[in-house]
């Protein structure tokens, strides 16, 4: 590799969460402040609110019932 034109690698460099959790990890900066982390991300912590109350698949399956009923009438 060539030498002093790689940014300095911080092994313990901390993170800090908007939640006001804070961990370590190996980055190119010192300290990173975030807004959404593993503690508070609603998927991770099981609070995940689904807003689609129909499924995609359902309308689907309706629009080709329609389309069916549409060609067998032409018939």
């Amino acid at each position: 590799m060539k030498k002093n034109i790689h940014p300095k690698y911080f092994p313990k460099a901390s993170v800090k969460c908007a939640c006001g959790n804070t961990f370590t990890l190996g980055s190119t900066k010192e300290f990173t402040e975030t807004e959404i982390c593993s503690e508070c991300h609603p998927f991770y912590t099981g609070k995940e609110k689904i807003m689609d109350t129909m499924g995609q698949v359902q309308k689907f399956k309706k629009r080709l019932e329609k389309k069916k009923k549409i060609k067998n009438k032409k018939k």
